[in-house]
């Protein structure tokens, strides 16, 4: 019995959505896969619907490298309000204590060293975290008391944008995963003797997305009902931009796709050791992208002089196919 065909177009690429304000991460997923009908699509990150900015989503065979992103560096700015905190450190939430406190930006600046580097935060009790096979916001929003603990997060960067008046500050932070900008308000407020939440939340950067090649819900439908939506659509290989690629013949790309590994020339192990280390110094990271000309092969793990295959991708044409939708 021959293999079921999946409904809907095969599409491969990511699109970099600039999320709206009040939309949910799936909403906005659900959007744009079914302005393509596309048969496979999931995003990298999630963003709360208060949150706006970079929404990576993968359709197709990009999928497969949507942990790659997730796992990416990301920069956010944000802004804090003084003198309220809410049960869900943002604008969404109830109001839990008030303050009269207003920080100097001389007061927040000196704070801020405290928050880099590796540092443990205790994640806000209305995340995404499982807690005994349950979300915590959900045990949250039931009115159970949520224990979360700490867990080590590296921040590389975190400063003050701009100070619009006493009762705001608008910051900007560079982290690796795990961060939560709304456990850090909270820290900053404890540590500068107030209270606050946050009133604005936008991601600019997620690994190699970058804000200025997003597109807006609103421009990207558009695109949509003139015919051009996949011009708005970028490369499997953007979002593994940090691992080094390797170009492979056509025999070795049909090899890979098989699921056969591939013999290195010395000389390209060479290269790729050398990559490596730099790359990440205790060698553990042997992540390979084979390429044949423009099309990605294959994710392979690169050991003992071959190239093995652990994530293949299926070459797929670009679809004749109308998007406007009524």
């Amino acid at each position: 019995m021959g293999r079921r065909r999946k409904k809907g177009n095969p599409i491969t690429g990511w699109l970099v959505l600039d999320k709206p304000l009040e939309m949910t991460s799936t909403a906005a997923v659900g959007r744009v896969r079914w302005l393509l009908q596309a048969q496979k699509a999931g995003h990298a990150g999630t963003l709360d619907p208060l949150a706006t900015g970079l929404l990576p989503i993968a359709l197709g065979e990009a999928t497969k490298t949507v942990p790659f992103v997730m796992d990416a560096d990301k920069t956010y700015e944000f802004t804090i309000q003084w003198g309220q905190s809410t049960d869900s450190q943002d604008a969404e939430g109830a109001v839990i204590a008030t303050s009269d406190v207003r920080p100097s930006r001389e007061a927040i600046e000196n704070a801020l060293p405290q928050f880099t580097g590796e540092i443990q935060q205790v994640p806000p009790k209305y995340s995404a975290i499982k807690v005994n096979g349950e979300r915590a916001y959900d045990l949250a929003r039931d009115g159970e008391e949520v224990e979360l603990e700490a867990r080590p997060i590296t921040v590389y960067t975190l400063e003050v944008v701009d100070i619009p008046d006493a009762d705001h500050c608008v910051l900007r932070m560079c982290c690796g995963k795990g961060g939560y900008v709304r456990a850090l308000a909270r820290d900053l407020c404890a540590v500068l003797g107030t209270e606050g939440h946050v009133t604005a939340l936008r991601r600019t950067q997620l690994g190699a997305f970058a804000e200025a090649r997003a597109i807006s819900l609103d421009s990207f439908e558009k695109m949509c009902n003139e015919g051009r939506a996949l011009e708005a659509l970028v490369p499997i290989a953007t979002a593994l931009d940090d691992i080094p690629a390797v170009a492979v013949t056509g025999p070795e790309a049909s090899h890979l796709r098989q699921g056969r590994a591939i013999a290195l020339l010395p000389h390209v192990r060479d290269e790729l050791r050398a990559q490596h280390l730099d790359h990440d110094p205790t060698g553990d990271d042997r992540w390979v992208l084979a390429m044949a000309g423009q099309d990605e092969v294959a994710l392979c793990e690169a050991r003992a002089g071959q190239l093995s295959p652990k994530r293949v991708f299926i070459k797929t044409e670009k679809p004749d196919v109308d998007y406007t939708r009524a």
